[in-house]
């Protein structure tokens, strides 16, 4: 019987190292088994997870480009000035726990593929059985699964520090596969309107997030429309006089921006720092001896519009054939059912420059947030992250857009930011993970994961149990709001706006 576990172990250890935990692979892999399910030619199977590989690897290729030009630049901060300071950033929060656990708990973490085989596994069969649980979207973004759970188990440890391994194991999962379940579930309605009936949800960091400003957008749409006027313009409507026409057109717009941008923050940081010794141990190409610094903040400035090209670039490479082949994996495993995937997906939708909106709107939000904690003399003091400054608030800024116009675009982005740096610095100096340099930091462990802590911290194995409940609720009442058209939505877009009248 314990060969036959290990066997198994060995097999889901291999699927996790190879595909689950490696995005490209596991939305090629889901493409494959979706066309094998409609009974595809054995060479259109092929295709079609090559073109879903592929495409997810060009998006990649944008998202990692944008991490590690950029990632050097906003930390640098923390050494230029010698801040003792907690970054928020999911790896920097990953090594944070790693560095920590043996220190403040006296255990180590080694079991992360058996957790994410009860998680991932619970994922589905929640799914599965959405008749009950009306729980309609399959968390695929592995990476980030190993991400929340490294924080997850600090967490848990934190709050229950008598869980044995097998307890912690079981406690974790399913936590986890409540969180991915309901989260990317909640995120099914923005992310379909948004993208006009895409066929997938978001699987990340920020899921609740998009759900409340997806609410918090309709609101204020609601509150204009109330106050007379007739629609909230989007960025897309706004017309802009003069030479500022040119900020019509988003790589433009990008570049100019990110130039004043960055560039203020790079002369600040001074040539010294870029030096190509110091920059290239942290990941990103260095300003070589004798060359000029402006032309050095003009290409990395004008970087951040070609990664960010080349990622929707990506994005419309593979969603297309994720969104047909899924069909066959939704009429027969999973009914019912859309793959979550990473929140960069959304940049190839909705108006472009409310990506760059987002995000400079976010980042206004968190330095503002940063110098309270400074004057304030707070025991931690936070840096901001790139990924979260930028796939937090660049998504927010878009769905925000897309519902409300231009003034959510900026408001909510810039409210995230404050939320991001308060709520980091919060539950790391509480739970004591800011003493070791890092933080997870996105939207959801800033607000919806200090809450599960505290609820843990008070009410023990009792909190578990709520928390589940609390998770298990969300759907429900999801579902009460249009029961008629709740599933429908996932099953056939075009059937469902005409249902609700929608053009």
């Amino acid at each position: 019987m314990s060969s036959i576990f290990a066997g198994i172990l060995n097999i889901w250890a291999f699927f996790a190292n190879n595909i689950l935990t490696q995005p490209a692979y596991m939305i090629g892999f889901i493409v494959l088994i979706g066309y094998m399910l409609e009974k595809k030619p054995w060479y259109e199977s092929l295709a079609g997870f090559l073109k879903a590989t592929i495409g997810y690897m060009i998006l990649m290729v944008g998202s990692t480009g944008l991490v590690t030009s950029f990632r050097p630049i906003l930390t640098g901060l923390k050494d230029r000035f010698h801040l003792t300071a907690t970054v928020i950033d999911p790896y920097f929060g990953q090594n944070a726990v790693t560095d920590g656990l043996e220190k403040t708990f006296g255990r180590s973490f080694g079991d992360v593929m058996i957790l994410l085989l009860i998680a991932f596994v619970f994922n589905i069969l929640l799914v599965r059985f959405s008749k009950y649980t009306k729980l309609r979207a399959v968390f695929t973004t592995g990476n980030v699964q190993v991400q929340q759970a490294a924080t997850a188990f600090w967490i848990i440890l934190f709050a229950i520090p008598s869980l044995g391994r097998i307890e912690v194991l079981l406690v974790m999962g399913i936590i986890l596969g409540l969180y991915w379940a309901v989260g990317s579930n909640m995120t099914i309605k923005p992310i379909q309107q948004l993208t006009d009936g895409g066929g997938f949800a978001i699987a990340h960091q920020q899921m609740f997030g998009i759900a409340l400003v997806a609410w918090i957008s309709d609101k204020m749409k609601k509150s204009s429309v109330k106050k007379g006027q007739q629609s909230s313009k989007r960025l897309e409507d706004v017309i802009l006089p003069g030479f500022l026409r040119i900020f019509n057109e988003n790589m433009v717009a990008t570049a100019i921006l990110m130039f004043l941008f960055f560039g203020i923050i790079m002369v600040v940081l001074g040539p010294s720092y870029f030096h190509q010794v110091f920059i290239t141990s942290k990941g990103a190409s260095g300003l070589p001896s004798g060359a000029s610094f402006f032309f050095y903040i003009l290409t990395t400035s004008l970087g951040f519009a070609v990664n960010l090209a080349i990622l929707q670039l990506g994005v419309r490479t593979f969603v297309g054939e994720l969104t047909e082949s899924f069909t066959g994996i939704s009429d027969t495993i999973l009914p019912n059912s859309v793959p979550g995937i990473d929140v960069a997906a959304t940049f190839a939708f909705g108006e472009q420059n409310a990506v760059t909106i987002g995000f400079l709107f976010g980042a206004l939000g968190q330095f503002l947030a940063i110098g309270a904690l400074m004057i304030c003399h707070s025991p931690t003091i936070i840096i901001a992250g790139f990924i979260p400054l930028f796939f937090d608030n660049a998504v927010f800024g878009v769905i925000a857009n897309n519902r409300a116009g231009a003034k959510a675009a900026m408001i909510l982005p810039f409210f995230s930011g404050i939320i991001q740096v308060m709520g980091a610095a919060l539950i790391s100096t509480w739970i004591g993970m800011s003493k070791f340099g890092g933080y997870l930091g996105m939207f959801d462990w800033d607000t919806v994961w200090p809450g599960f802590a505290v609820i843990l911290k008070y009410l023990g194995y009792f909190g578990v149990v709520v928390v589940a409940a609390l998770l298990l609720i969300i759907p429900q009442l999801e579902y009460r709001k249009d029961p008629k058209n709740y599933f429908l939505m996932v099953e056939d877009y075009e059937a469902y706006k005409k249902n609700k009248g929608i053009d």
